[in-house]
């Protein structure tokens, strides 16, 4: 059985050093300074990054990138391979599909969802396309 190290060590081009810790739920990467919740899921591969944040129940993909200051809400789905950029959030209950890559500063909605090979420019809001009936006008 292969045995995955506890923590690890990137260094860029440029000599910079960065640490992440192996989540116990998953065994994804984790910046010892990002909030993780304990019943969330990142899978193997994955990396959260410093100051992000990844609400309770939700879940973070193989190979997916949770970046800076970036915030996953309580049980959405990062599939595999997705890029959220720095300060992106991703609402409550949310999808976004496999090999999305969204930009610096969006807001995805909660319950919205955002398809497979999906390319959200920077600054963008996607908003939920279901529209909430209203019974109290009924005759």
């Amino acid at each position: 059985m292969r045995r995955i190290p506890r923590k690890v060590e990137i260094e860029d081009n440029a000599g910079n050093v960065t640490r992440y810790v192996r989540h116990d739920n998953g065994e994804g990467y984790v910046s010892p300074y990002a909030h993780v919740h304990p019943d969330a899921t990142v899978e193997a591969g994955a990396y959260v990054e410093a100051g992000a944040r990844v609400e309770a129940r939700a879940r973070v993909g193989r190979f997916s990138w949770i970046d800076e200051d970036a915030v996953v809400g309580a049980e959405a789905k990062v599939d595999r391979d997705v890029h959220l950029g720095v300060r992106g959030v991703v609402g409550d209950r949310a999808r976004i599909g496999h090999n999305a890559r969204l930009g610096g500063d969006i807001r995805v909605e909660p319950d919205a969802v955002v398809l497979p090979d999906q390319i959200v420019p920077e600054g963008t809001v996607v908003r939920c396309s279901r529209r909430r009936r209203d019974f109290g006008t009924a005759a």
